[in-house]
């Protein structure tokens, strides 16, 4: 789950983490009373969605009147802002975030991450702040500094000594300080199940002192169950509104952008026949993951999703019976064309347990768009040739 800039900011305050001062405001009234409250001169008036790059796709700008920020708000809020982290149909704004200015004497990169392969979390930094940390990585790599910090002996002194030598930050003064920003950090990502923590910029003031002048947090949804505060701050409206339907029904669903739906049973047979669709000449529509409890209601909200996508030309299901019965599925599939009207070719492909009652219950059942797949290559095979009307 990802929150706005607003909201992890108001987590660091909780921290001690240092943040220059903002409101946040849904109407261009609310912005320039906002700014009339934090004095200025200098403001700044931010786009609020869940995806960086804001600035470079006009969802942050400066003004140095209150007059500015009403024109300002009046231009971001209710665009459509499109960055190099959201589709090519962007992002709704709904919400600014109004903040005073800052004096920048540097502006750094700080992240703190999960490293799969160290199974540790992961303290980035680097002194290219303000920039897209991929572009650095690609071009100068040298320039990232990674700390990985075991959770048995959490983060201690070396930690940040580390972090402040790979810096280049050589004042006593300075050094104490981003010492302390990267401890409270660290404890911040682990006390609130976070999964990443991004400050890009991370800027240094003319006196020394750090600020957070941007703030990104993603956290585990797994463990939203413990974190009951982070779990209110979810707003559905910056999510896909098909994966948040799927979601209640117990569907994982991704949207992606090919043409032969997908429904499976497992996320890795799930990715293993989006990969079988690629090598046999399509393109799947979508990831769709019913999970191990498929009824007829699961499966028909299945074909409801993936038929919301105009581009979807057949559907591939593909199960293998292990905890879901196989003739559960046929019957479900069955129930499903009854109730939602699947106007496409469904190959499918049942495997494991009462797999022969399957294929006997769809073969009796002489519905004709209802082709049956004899493994995961033949049925990729014949959702691709009828996606292609063949």
């Amino acid at each position: 789950m990802n929150i706005h800039e607003y909201q992890a900011k108001q987590i660091f305050a909780k921290y001690n983490i240092p943040t220059p001062k903002g409101i946040m405001v849904e109407s261009v009234k609310a912005a320039v009373t906002a700014a009339e409250e934090l004095g200025g001169p200098i403001w700044v008036v931010k786009a609020q969605i869940h995806a960086g790059g804001r600035g470079l796709g006009g969802g942050v700008k400066l003004a140095k009147s209150i007059d500015e920020v009403e024109e300002l708000a009046n231009e971001i809020l209710g665009m459509t802002l499109v960055t190099h982290q959201t589709t090519a149909e962007g992002k709704l704004v709904q919400k600014l975030y109004i903040e005073d200015g800052a004096d920048i004497k540097d502006e750094l990169y700080l992240s703190v991450v999960l490293d799969r392969k160290s199974e540790m979390p992961l303290i980035m930094a680097s002194t290219e702040g303000g920039m897209d940390i991929e572009t650095v990585a690609e071009n100068t790599p040298e320039k990232i500094i990674t700390i990985p910090v075991d959770p048995a002996i959490g983060f201690q002194g070396f930690h940040g000594r580390q972090l402040a030598f790979g810096l280049g930050i050589t004042d006593k003064i300075e050094q104490k300080n981003i010492i302390k920003f990267a401890e409270k950090l660290y404890r911040l990502y682990m006390e609130n199940d976070a999964e990443m923590i991004e400050i890009n910029p991370l800027v240094k003031t003319a006196k020394g002192v750090f600020l957070a002048l941007d703030a990104k947090m993603g956290f585990d949804n797994s463990a939203l169950g413990r974190q009951p505060e982070i779990a209110a701050m979810r707003d559905i409206a910056e999510e896909d509104a098909d994966e948040v339907e799927a979601a209640k029904y117990g569907l994982s669903y991704v949207a992606l952008d090919g043409e032969i739906g997908c429904m499976v049973n497992g996320a890795g047979l799930a990715m293993g026949t989006m990969d079988t669709i690629n090598y046999m000449g399509g393109t799947p529509a979508n990831f769709l993951d019913v999970g191990g409890s498929a009824n007829a209601e699961t499966v028909a909200k299945g074909f409801e999703i993936i038929l919301k996508n105009p581009k979807v030309k057949a559907i591939f299901v593909n199960i293998f019976g292990g905890i879901v019965r196989c003739d559960r599925i046929a019957n479900g599939i069955l129930e499903a064309t009854k109730l939602t009207d699947v106007n496409v070719p469904v190959i499918v492909r049942l495997d494991g347990t009462n797999a022969p009652e399957a294929a006997e219950i769809l073969k009796n059942a002489n519905i004709p768009n209802i082709i049956v797949g004899n493994d995961r290559g033949d049925g990729a095979a014949k959702a691709v040739a009828a996606a292609k009307g063949n």
